[in-house]
């Protein structure tokens, strides 16, 4: 079923949506109380280079290029954010623009309702946890792990290029053991949010191996960070892992981004700018693997 209409005249999805509302408050409510902690010694304040950033690729992440593995590129050629929080600073700066895209885009999708919900459950879960552990982590080991998993986010965008990717079927729902490895895989994919590796390829093809439609990635994808960022966000701006003036540019920046792109950009061609993210993410992720391996 997949809008059904509850008593009282409100769908499952609007139920959703009502929630989601919710987990936008206490996100703001979180930043702002982030934020404040930092307004004396001027490490809140906003910076064009950010703002900028933030913009550019919120832009691409709403046609679904993701944008923590760019965002983490883009920072690491300039230095503008240093890796020990910038899995925070990715997660609370991209929150507020992926939840105006989950309201776009699950509105716009046709997507089973109870899936959907459960998917998104999964993935919150799997953020919850994984934000209380690498928040605790150390500079190396999130050089360590951001390295290696941006070479498999560099080899998912490979294989989407290259149409070596499942294609999936009609589908828009998932029952017995498809919903259990699709609610095990989005866990995992909520966990590893939170070390600053974006959930938008891999839940594609996750959705897809298990025979949907490939578009019903984008409100399940869009839904599940839409929850889990704030959740992840709490977490890391409680333990004062975020780069509070980063991540309130690119909140800055890519809200508006985001808008412009779902409601008037229609369509464009991606190829050139999937390839250049490649070669981009490919360099990044040596980059951090190298920079732990030397200590700086």
């Amino acid at each position: 079923m997949q809008n059904s209409v509850e008593p009282g005249g409100l769908s499952a999805k609007d139920w959703l949506f009502i929630a989601l509302g919710l987990f936008t408050a206490y996100l703001l409510w979180n930043v702002w109380t982030g934020v404040k902690r930092h307004l004396a010694d001027g490490k809140s304040k906003p910076t064009l280079a950010m703002i900028a950033t933030g913009a550019v690729t919120a832009f691409f992440d709403t046609l679904g290029i993701g944008s923590f593995a760019t965002t983490t590129s883009i920072v690491r050629q300039w230095n503008l954010v240093d890796v020990a929080v910038l899995p925070g600073t990715l997660n609370v700066g991209h929150a507020l623009g992926t939840v105006a895209q989950a309201y776009i885009y699950t509105k716009l999708v046709p997507v089973d309702s109870t899936t959907l919900i459960l998917m998104i459950g999964a993935s919150v879960v799997g953020a919850w946890l994984g934000a209380g552990i690498v928040g605790h982590w150390p500079k190396a080991r999130i050089q360590y792990g951001m390295g290696i998993l941006l070479l498999g986010a560099a080899a998912i965008f490979l294989g989407g290029v290259m149409n070596w990717l499942p294609a999936g079927s009609d589908a828009t729902s998932l029952t017995g053991a498809k919903l259990g490895i699709g609610l095990a895989g989005n866990f995992a994919l909520g966990a590893l949010m939170t070390l600053g590796i974006g959930l938008y390829g891999p839940c594609m093809i996750l959705v897809s191996l298990l025979g949907m439609n490939s578009t019903t990635a984008f409100p399940i994808m869009m839904g599940s960070c839409a929850f889990l960022m704030p959740i992840a966000s709490a977490r890391f701006i409680k333990l004062d892992r975020f780069d509070p003036g980063a991540a309130l540019s690119i909140m800055i920046g890519g809200l508006p981004a985001t808008l412009i792109a779902a409601f008037l950009v229609v369509s464009m061609p991606l190829t050139y700018v999937k390839w250049l993210v490649i070669i981009v993410v490919t360099y990044t992720s040596i980059n951090l693997l190298r920079s732990a391996r030397a200590g700086t």
